[in-house]
């Protein structure tokens, strides 16, 4: 079996979403994953930085691809950044003073998005930012709302890593759980929603599981492991 490259979301996927803790068994299985040859990185709403301080701990492929997709980590300060964080601060401030319940939610720093509370509806908020031609992306990760640059979102900032250590979409695997990570499926020749996704979420994958969050990462790993075992 030829290597795989397994690009796995973090909240909501080997967290149980909300509370950011990790999923032991599910994080020894990407490190078994890795020990057999195969790459584990992670492309998540969070920032780069948490997702690399986690492949570095957790034993998986030293890169990640943070903020949704705007920034990538190839080393703890060696960074690319696709996405302007100059005009996902200006997006914030108009519609914070014209939308009700618009606040930042406490997080790691970041380098090219704005991360909001999930304490307002989008739908206002995305109608403010086109009546004033602000042209950026608001998406719901289930974690938080977050604004970035247009044309942002997982699966370019994946296909970025593609193009620098290429890597084929008959290699890669997505697992996910939200909306965000519907583009990152798109990269992918095989993707799998796990079973706390939406059903929109699920239509969007060639395979999904019934388990949730951690436990289903384990169903797709196991459901997958006859075509695995040999590279």
């Amino acid at each position: 079996m030829k290597k795989k490259t397994f690009a796995v979301d973090i909240d909501g996927t080997i967290t149980e979403n909300g509370g950011g803790r990790i999923h032991l068994d599910a994080l020894e299985a990407l490190r078994r994953l890795t020990n057999m040859g195969h790459d584990v990185i992670y492309v998540t709403g969070r920032s780069s930085v948490e997702a690399y301080l986690l492949s570095v701990f957790g034993g998986t492929r030293k890169i990640a691809v943070g903020e949704n997709g705007g920034c990538i980590a190839l080393d703890a300060d060696d960074h690319i950044l696709l996405g302007n964080i100059d005009e996902c601060n200006t997006a914030f401030e108009l519609i914070k003073n014209n939308v009700k319940g618009v606040q930042k939610k406490p997080v790691f720093p970041r380098l090219t998005e704005v991360v909001l509370e999930r304490t307002f509806d989008m739908d206002d908020a995305q109608k403010i930012l086109s009546q004033n031609n602000i042209n950026v992306k608001l998406s719901d990760s289930q974690y938080a709302i977050h604004i970035n640059s247009k044309g942002i979102d997982k699966g370019t900032g994946f296909t970025e890593l593609m193009k620098k250590f290429n890597i084929l979409k008959d290699d890669v695997i997505a697992i996910g759980d939200s909306a965000t990570d519907v583009p990152l499926f798109k990269v992918a020749k095989t993707s799998v929603a796990l079973g706390n996704a939406s059903d929109a979420v699920r239509s969007e994958a060639t395979m999904t599981v019934s388990g949730c969050s951690g436990d289903g990462v384990l169903e797709a790993l196991d459901k997958l492991a006859p075509k695995l075992s040999e590279i």
